[in-house]
């Protein structure tokens, strides 16, 4: 497994739209192992394939507190949303960057596994909310697009000033 380096904002590859991904072989499978590694080691709870500059329907997730629960979800489609929840999202693409942002509780999501079996799945709380942002990756969407024009300055302002005191 490698560890892949991660875009961060305002990289303009971040915007790109996913295509499908309709090739299911050894080359997606190692993939979504490289990216859960990537996604572990930052430590992060979800990684979308846009966040490592590959443009497929191709996500990672595992919100256990063991990280023994990985979840990897292809061309995944949002079938039913319902119930609202405020949650305190971070994003791989933003570190150090956090903001409530208002999702849907509950939702009932289709998509395939690596081998390309289709199967539906429904998650609520932070499983619900983690799907929903990865899934915003995937058509370009980030989270900070949810804030008002307002919030989105200082937090964009404050992720600039990290990044000079950084170096």
């Amino acid at each position: 497994m490698a560890r892949l380096h991660i875009l961060e904002f305002p990289d303009p590859r971040l915007r790109i739209r996913a295509q499908p991904v309709d090739t299911f072989d050894a080359a997606l499978k190692k993939l979504a192992e490289d990216m859960l590694e990537t996604m572990y080691a930052a430590p992060g709870i979800g990684l979308a394939a846009t966040q490592v500059d590959v443009h497929r329907r191709l996500l990672v997730l595992d919100v256990s507190e063991q990280h023994d629960s990985p979840l990897v979800l292809v061309n995944p489609r949002l079938l039913k949303a319902s119930g609202r929840e405020v949650c305190q999202e971070g994003c791989l693409s933003f570190p150090g960057i956090f903001a409530d942002v208002e999702r849907a509780d509950k939702i009932r999501v289709a998509a395939q596994d690596v081998s390309g079996k289709p199967f539906e799945m429904d998650a609520d709380g932070l499983t619900a909310v983690c799907i929903q942002h990865e899934m915003d990756h995937l058509v370009g969407k980030v989270f900070v697009d949810y804030l008002s024009p307002l919030k989105r300055s200082l937090l964009l302002r404050r992720l600039e000033k990290q990044r000079r005191k950084a170096g």
